[in-house]
């Protein structure tokens, strides 16, 4: 059962689709949780102030779930409210995929897959190197991890002792193509990145409280990379997108589709 605040962060995703009449609707919705406990509990950031030196850095690697970033980036002031309902317009910065430079508390700009845990191992290096108490926070999906950069990356990460770096796997088995377990088989998931030198921890990713409780215990080791392995729902929140590789991504939204998304999130 969601909560009033996960209903709201997702009515903001209806807003900008509704003007919109597309996007990348299951892939934002089975972030929600894990970016609402970043943001509420976790993160460093001054909204007024989105590059100030001691910030923590947030990727969101699995750029295309942009739009469950942009609801918490509005709530939390980085930009008006308004402006959510620009999405994807011609006059807005606010496109299918995040800009550096274009969107206020956008660390990075993404949206092929496998570029966002590369910048992330850089910028917990160079903190480091800095000595700056700065927490580097990645966000990849689990069709992501395709992706031999992701790997490559985490071995540097391991070399590198980089415990200030911590990678949250959107893991809800649904990718472009089809079931992960088809299109690549990722299990064992939690060893493979044990293997590669990863402190593992897995938690139910809408489940907010165990989320925060995990999160609160970071680092799990003074020597070691951080992963975070969140099981999750495509859709959810929407039962009819729920695991329906239709809402991947969704364009020329009927009325009745719209209609359909406010009714589940009402409080």
């Amino acid at each position: 059962m969601l909560d009033k605040r996960s209903k709201y962060l997702r009515q903001l995703v209806v807003e900008m689709v509704e003007v919109g009449r597309r996007g990348h609707i299951g892939s934002a919705m089975s972030l929600i949780e894990i970016l609402r406990v970043l943001y509420d509990y976790f993160l460093r950031y001054r909204p007024n102030h989105p590059h100030w030196p001691d910030r923590d850095r947030f990727i969101l690697s699995k750029g295309h779930g942009c739009l469950a970033l942009y609801a918490i980036l509005a709530d939390k002031e980085f930009f008006e409210r308004s402006e959510l309902s620009k999405f994807c317009m011609s006059d807005s910065f606010l496109g299918g995929h995040p800009e550096r430079g274009k969107v206020p508390g956008v660390e990075a700009s993404t949206g092929s897959l496998g570029h966002g845990l590369p910048i992330g191992v850089g910028m917990a290096l160079a903190a480091k190197m800095r000595k700056q108490n700065q927490r580097i926070v990645v966000v990849t999906g689990d069709g992501e991890i395709n992706e031999g950069s992701v790997w490559e990356s985490a071995m540097s990460a391991f070399k590198h002792k980089l415990n200030n770096l911590s990678v949250l796997v959107d893991y809800n088995k649904l990718q472009s193509y089809g079931p992960v377990e088809e299109v690549l088989k990722l299990e064992p998931l939690a060893d493979k990145w044990q293997s590669f030198g990863f402190k593992v921890r897995e938690v139910d990713g809408h489940d907010v409280q165990a989320l925060k409780d995990l999160m609160d215990k970071l680092p799990f080791d003074s020597d070691s990379p951080n992963t975070i392995i969140c099981h999750t729902i495509k859709g959810k929140g929407f039962p009819f997108a729920e695991n329906n590789p239709e809402w991947h991504h969704k364009s020329r939204l009927t009325e009745n589709e719209l209609q359909n998304m406010y009714d589940s999130v009402k409080y």
